[in-house]
């Protein structure tokens, strides 16, 4: 199919590249002051911003609706270099409203100040402090679902893969969205296709790589794709976008899950780019997409 025209409006008014390379400092500024501003947003019955040690924060939105609730923890996008929470308000909204689940979205360390291990070590803490029962009696501390996009896909499953080689807390589901799952040197068609022009660059993500893990990236906690045994995870809904340089490597991800026994949806966004689902959320796909993650978590917790 080719670019949804809304999506070529997009890429037609965005501002061109920097004429240099930014620091990551830069970036985040420059990524903040770009980046659209959330529209309507779906009403829910309270938004409280939670500190753990280390001051970790978790900003938990909470449905109308009574007694204990599940709970989907959300890890944002952005190359584990950039991005916050404050990216993703339409979404969580929109996805605590219609599932009836609570959203914890947690705002973990950034890299390259923070490099690997601090984002996964983060992430791993907040699934234990929900399972621990920290988010307060409105939360069933045994019903959690993760989920995140892009590298905060990425980061969902390893925090899966985590829980699961420690015996850690149990998780229902996984919602994996444009994630980061290879490098931009393994080989992927959809590198060479969309290095350019669809937002997200190949370029882009060697920086980020570079910004997160000086060294080595075959840690299966680095790249699940390392992972020789992927049996275990749990159930998964994976989306995919057709113009975006991490669509192959996401669509091979959720067949070798399939190959190690665990559930899977796969569904690819035909015409559209990597950040439909939670920063270009004006875009029409956006809210279906929400749509989708939402009844994915309404028959988990069923």
């Amino acid at each position: 199919m080719s670019l949804d025209p809304a999506v070529r409006e997009l890429l037609d008014r965005s501002p061109d590249a920097p004429a240099r390379p930014l620091t990551a400092v830069e970036l985040r500024a420059a990524f903040a002051a770009s980046r659209p501003r959330p529209g309507a947003t779906a009403p829910v019955a309270s938004v409280t911003d939670h500190h753990l040690p280390g001051g970790l924060r978790v900003r938990l939105y909470l449905p109308e609706t009574s007694g204990p609730v599940p709970v989907f923890l959300w890890i944002h996008g952005g190359g584990w270099t950039i991005g916050s929470i404050e990216e993703n308000e339409v979404a969580s909204r929109a996805v605590c409203a219609s599932a009836e689940v609570a959203v914890a979205a947690v705002e973990y360390r950034l890299a390259p100040e923070d490099p690997y291990p601090a984002a996964p070590s983060d992430c791993y803490a907040v699934l234990e402090w929900l399972a621990a029962g920290g988010a307060g009696p409105s939360v069933a501390p045994s019903r959690i679902a993760i989920g995140g996009e892009s590298a905060g896909g990425n980061l969902s499953t390893v925090v899966s893969l985590m829980a699961r080689d420690r015996g850690g807390p149990p998780i229902a589901a996984q919602v994996l969205i444009c994630p980061v799952f290879g490098h931009p040197d393994d080989g992927f068609a959809s590198y060479a296709d969309f290095a350019t022009g669809y937002g997200m660059t190949a370029d882009a993500m060697r920086f980020f790589f570079a910004q997160y893990v000086p060294g080595s990236w075959d840690d299966p906690y680095v790249l699940p794709s390392r992972s020789d045994d992927l049996s275990g995870l749990p159930p998964a809904l994976v989306l995919t976008a057709e113009y975006d340089v991490l669509r192959d490597e996401g669509e091979a991800f959720a067949r070798r899950l399939s190959e190690a026994g665990v559930a899977v949806d796969l569904h690819r966004y035909a015409g559209q780019i990597h950040g439909f689902y939670g920063l270009y959320t004006d875009l029409p796909a956006s809210p279906r997409s929400h749509a989708e993650v939402a009844g994915f978590l309404r028959r988990i917790f069923a």
